[in-house]
């Protein structure tokens, strides 16, 4: 156990190294002699590091008797309480380990907020000044379970946080008041008047979302809060009454704001909503806390895997004529470059409608290489895609080039062949022949237009199915690696890693999302319960061609798409 301990922390170190900045390399990494790194159990409420047993003069071999059943269950919780709590340790950690604000912000805010260093309000943020102006970042919503009321959590970057102050909330755009300033005792919160600058806390009487910046006045916002991993699995969810279909809708919308990971349609008027998550797993932890910690009694569909639609090739541009006959408009698709994409996935290139010209799209484009014209062509960056304007010399292209983005953001959802969301695509808005009349060329005109153009243009540039797969990181004991390495194959799975540590066989397997239904039961039946899989990488890619047209058939099987759809 010790040498598995000592490996674990040796390869942390180890990616401290690769990923930290030179200057925090050293300073990062861990070691047990100092007390940054800490052994302990949240089940069993203990914990110990090397300078807190010195201080307590207590030992690992003392820990055997919290788990000795023949000592009475009071007894041993006093013992631990008083010999080895876990909140004392962590809080020594904490304290003695994490960087101080006034230091850290110096270093921190560059990394976290593109906006004007020089200005005053840069200048407080650096200096993680509490007489500057207030720079609040939510990092995560709690639901008060005796109010139902959120509560909303974050770190104050700048400023004091009062008690009835107005603030603006710049992802949102709204203005707001704060009710209560709160801090946390643990788990309980304790209310104050107000908190000052550098201090972690939480803010009542605010309707805001994971990642709002919260100011006295607009700012430029902190950057998002991107999660890893993006929703694989869907499942359909459903009130087992039907009058307490509200109920589910209020609850939805909450999960969301709690867990921002768990993407949630809803379709109020016909009353299906739909859950997804990062594997089955998730969607059923969710599930359980509807019905138990919500009360709410909920069945949910099968799951269902979502995909991704793509192409392999450029197209030539394509005509899609409004129903009127009035207006055409040509467009091209093809892949999108790499090199795009990756400033797209890294957040270095940022989501959203460019309608004017943009000092961060120009700097992060201009850095690739990319001309003043080429720049000016990018129009909309949507969900790893992105529109580009071509067109030269077209007076009216200003008053439908809002409708054409609503187009390419449509197709953007629900690509051609499925319906499934689209990925790595770049459009191009190559030609437009509009009518004089504003009257033949507006919306109803322009929409189906767009649509079927690049509809056609995606069809023409061989059109792929990605498909999610995951990289698991799977921890088995020697003697049962043959049956884990058995059930990675059967599930169209491949090894990509295998090492040996104590005794352990650690593989690390990339298997399809598809063919993991069902997973943790069947890897915890082949490893009899001694297996640890653990979910490491995720990625979409290309669909063998040899199961796509019966995975897409089925797909607009369930959606009931008929053939031209």
């Amino acid at each position: 156990m010790q040498e598995r301990f000592m490996k674990l922390i040796e390869n942390f170190n180890h990616l401290i190294e690769q990923i930290a900045e030179k200057e925090f390399a050293e300073k990062w990494r861990v070691d047990v002699n100092d007390g940054s790194v800490a052994f302990g159990s949240a089940r069993e409420n203990w914990a110990l590091s090397i300078p807190f047993m010195k201080k307590k003069k207590v030992s690992f071999k003392d820990i055997y008797k919290i788990y000795d059943e023949s000592i009475p269950k009071e007894e041993r919780q006093k013992w631990v309480w008083e010999n080895a709590a876990l909140y004392e340790v962590v809080l020594d950690m904490a304290v003695k380990h994490l960087p101080n604000p006034l230091e850290a912000q110096k270093y921190r805010i560059p990394k976290i907020w593109h906006g004007d260093a020089d200005s005053e309000f840069g200048k407080s943020l650096l200096n993680c000044d509490k007489n500057g102006e207030l720079a609040f970042v939510v990092t995560r919503i709690v639901i008060d379970s005796r109010s139902g009321k959120e509560v909303s959590a974050g770190r104050l970057y700048s400023g004091t946080m009062k008690s009835g102050m107005d603030v603006y909330f710049n992802n949102a755009k709204k203005a707001g008041k704060i009710q209560q300033v709160l801090v946390y005792n643990g788990i309980k919160p304790e209310q104050l008047e107000s908190v000052p600058a550098g201090n972690v806390l939480a803010i009542s009487g605010v309707d805001v979302d994971v990642g709002e910046t919260i100011t006295q006045k607009e700012q430029t916002s902190f950057e998002e809060i991107k999660h890893i991993f993006q929703p694989v699995i869907t499942k359909s969810i459903e009130v087992v009454k039907t009058q307490d279909l509200p109920k589910l809708i209020e609850i939805l919308r909450k999960v969301s704001k709690e867990d921002p990971s768990i993407k949630i349609s809803i379709n109020e008027e016909t009353g299906e909503s739909l859950l997804s998550g990062m594997g089955e797993l998730h969607l059923e932890i969710i599930e359980n806390r509807i019905k138990t910690e919500k009360g709410l009694e909920v069945k949910t569909s099968a799951p269902i895997v979502v995909y991704r639609e793509s192409v392999l090739k450029s197209s030539a541009p394509s005509e899609g004529r409004s129903p009127n006959k009035h207006n055409s408009f040509f467009i091209k698709v093809e892949p999108l470059p790499q090199e795009l994409f990756e400033l797209i996935d890294k957040g270095d290139l940022s989501e959203g409608r460019i309608k004017k010209k943009s000092e961060q799209v120009t700097k992060v484009l201009s850095g690739i290489g990319w001309g003043a014209d080429e720049i000016r062509n990018v129009k909309d960056v949507y969900k790893g895609n992105m529109l580009f304007d071509e067109t030269r010399g077209e007076v009216h292209i200003g008053e439908v080039i809002e409708m054409v983005m609503d187009a390419f953001e449509m197709v953007m959802d629900q690509g051609p062949l499925s319906r499934e969301p689209c990925m790595n695509l770049k459009v191009t808005l190559v030609d437009i022949k509009l009518h004089e009349d504003a009257i033949h060329r507006g919306p109803a005109q322009v929409y189906p237009a767009v649509r079927d153009a690049i509809k056609e243009a995606f069809k023409s540039a061989s059109p792929i199915l990605l498909e999610p797969l995951q990289v698991h990181m799977l921890e088995v004991p020697e003697a049962l690696m043959g049956a884990a390495s058995k059930l990675v194959g059967s599930k169209r799975g491949q090894l990509l890693d295998m090492k040996q540590e104590a005794g352990t066989m650690i593989l690390e397997a990339r298997l399809p999302v598809a063919e993991m239904i069902g997973w943790a039961s069947d890897f915890r039946s082949a490893t009899e319960g001694r297996g640890v899989s653990s979910l490491r990488d995720q990625s979409f890619e290309r669909m063998p061609a040899s199961i796509q047209p019966d995975v897409i058939k089925s797909i607009r099987d369930r959606k009931g798409l008929a053939e031209n759809q």
